[in-house]
């Protein structure tokens, strides 16, 4: 006999999801202390909490989140570009259409967002073993934010990171130089429209080097 899923009742119909009063709390605690600067949170119950803030906020929602929710450990920060890429399918595979296509409309993700550029941090209690991922929307004109170093020390290799393959800058954050890229590097590689010029002269591996299967004759 097939067990049921948890969001099935023995009619077969789908049950509500059930609340999850944990991470509901951690969300109106949030709300309560950021205030204006608190905008949107979605809940996954059972599995995640991701809160979107305004970006003057960024740093007090990490302090709130270590002083009042207890996330002792730093995970991780990064960046979303959300921009749709300009080359089309042909950077991903050149057998395909190289022509860019419409692109969908953009969604940002779970809390959404109103910008290309949105910062990511992953927080996490060890003790009441609950996390939650804080968003923040990037102004188009002014790619920077306040640095977590104050808060959460090992911020400082992500944050450097987030500014040589992004363009964020960090302000405040007492060192930001090349981990990855020679120091004369110009661009920033994660950048939806930076181009891997290297994968126009030379195909993927894959595309070119293709294994016969048995039985096949080649060219």
């Amino acid at each position: 006999m097939t067990p049921l899923s948890s969001t099935e009742t023995d009619t077969g119909a789908e049950a509500e999801p059930q609340p999850d009063e944990r991470r509901e709390a951690w969300a109106a605690r949030l709300a309560d202390t950021l205030g204006d600067g608190y905008e949107e949170r979605h809940i996954i119950p059972s599995s995640d909490l991701w809160v979107r803030l305004a970006r003057d906020s960024w740093v007090g929602a990490a302090t709130a989140a270590r002083d009042q929710l207890g996330c002792q450990f730093f995970d991780w920060l990064s960046v979303i570009d959300w921009l749709p890429s300009p080359f089309g399918r042909d950077m991903d595979a050149q057998e395909d259409n190289p022509e860019p296509k419409t692109a969908d409309p953009t969604e940002q993700g779970h809390a959404g967002g109103q910008t290309r550029f949105q910062m990511v941090m992953r927080l996490y209690s060890v003790t009441d073993h609950l996390g939650v991922t804080l968003k923040a929307d990037l102004p188009d004109d002014d790619l920077t934010i306040d640095t977590l170093i104050g808060v959460y020390p090992g911020a400082n290799w992500h944050e450097r990171e987030a500014w040589e393959m992004f363009g964020i800058h960090f302000n405040g954050h007492p060192d930001l130089r090349n981990i990855y890229l020679p120091g004369e590097f110009e661009g920033n590689p994660l950048r939806k429209d930076f181009p891997l010029l290297a994968r126009r002269v030379k195909p993927w591996p894959g595309i070119v080097d293709v294994e016969l299967l048995p039985g096949e004759e080649g060219p």
